[in-house]
């Protein structure tokens, strides 16, 4: 008590002080000579300073010798910038109502991949249904009523050598083009090949491009109204795509920043897993320019159906143009000039300041 007492003392005193000070100053400013108030006056005011324009500072070389992007390509349309976004083709790189086929292949691998998909299916689909009518004429055939002497028959070197020949054959018949079409989608990139590199987030991608500067490109699905809008499918449209280079090898690389993502388009017949902590690699190869569709294909949490992948290829011209415009470069081409110093103040605005 005697302590908090004391405190509130002391505090009170401090605050007296301060009052008294502030009360002897208001005379003394209000005293003050003519030429000190217009001196005070005078550094209040706002300084104006004339400086003289710089000089029209040459217009800087072009970055690129790729020629500009028509405005009036029906398949693109105008964006700030200098980049033009590609308007998707109806049915091409998207799925479609009432499709009962993969979707239609837009890269080498799977144009392979897709005949040899749809052969197996009706392998398996013939194989499946001897069985059944094998299983159905025992069935019917060898029943208690139709026979009621079991036959002794057994050993049978002929029916044992088809059916233990005949499946080998089979595995034998998808094993050489399914180890092949295995050996295309894992050949490495070329020395030269564009790098991009696909992150997975929650729930969004992020693609960076380290052989043209740095460029970053972060990507999150439209609204759907925003989508239509675009004449995009919904839930499957983006707000920024990853733009490639169309009939060139790609060297994607995959991973992620938090849990396992998986990065697939299916009308490219391309997928790879994204991977906290590592980083796998694949060759991309689209062989026209077109605006291909996908989704992450690994269960990543909450919001795994809403972070869409849109893939836009490009002639290598116009790609040049996207990356100038996000402001990187391009391999062999030179860099940007620097911005032009700021111009020196003009000597009678140098003496106007007292510089």
């Amino acid at each position: 008590m005697i302590f908090g007492e004391s405190a509130r003392a002391a505090g009170s005193a401090i605050k007296a002080i301060g009052l008294a000070v502030a009360l002897l100053m208001v005379p003394q400013a209000a005293g003050a000579t003519p030429a000190a108030a217009a001196t005070a006056s005078a550094a209040a005011e706002p300084v104006k300073v004339d400086v003289a324009p710089a000089p029209a500072a040459a217009a800087p070389a072009a970055t690129t010798a790729a020629p500009a992007i028509d405005p009036n390509d029906p398949h693109f349309k105008v964006a700030p910038g200098g980049y033009t976004p590609m308007k998707p083709e109806a049915g091409k790189g998207m799925p479609v109502n009432g499709g009962l086929d993969v979707q239609q292949q837009f890269s080498p691998v799977g144009e392979s991949a897709q005949p040899l998909h749809n052969f197996l299916l009706i392998l398996c689909f013939v194989i499946a249904a001897f069985v059944l009518l094998l299983l159905l004429y025992v069935m019917v055939r060898f029943r208690k009523g139709a026979n009621p002497v079991p036959s002794k028959t057994s050993h049978n070197t002929l029916l044992e050598v088809v059916w233990t020949g005949l499946p080998v054959l089979i595995l034998v018949g998808i094993a050489v083009p399914s180890l092949s079409l295995i050996k295309k989608q894992y050949e490495p990139a070329p020395a030269k090949a564009v790098t991009v590199k696909a992150v997975g987030n929650q729930w969004f991608w992020t693609y960076s491009y380290p052989d043209n500067g740095g460029v970053e490109v972060i990507s999150n699905m439209l609204k759907d109204e925003d989508a239509v809008k675009n004449g995009e499918p919904p839930q499957l449209a983006v707000d920024n795509r990853m733009v490639v280079p169309a009939g060139e090898p790609i060297r994607l690389q995959a991973t992620a920043a938090d849990v396992i993502h998986a990065f697939a388009v299916p009308s490219l017949w391309f997928k790879i897993d994204a991977v906290p902590g590592r980083i796998n690699e694949r060759v991309l190869f689209i062989k026209e320019p077109g605006v291909y569709y996908g989704q992450c294909s690994e269960l990543c949490g909450a919001r795994h159906g809403y972070m869409p992948i849109v893939v836009e290829a490009l002639p290598r011209d116009k790609f040049n143009a996207w990356v100038i415009a996000q402001g990187g470069k391009i391999d062999g081409a030179p860099d940007a000039p620097a911005a032009a110093p700021v111009a020196a103040a003009s000597p009678a605005a140098a003496e106007k300041t007292g510089a």
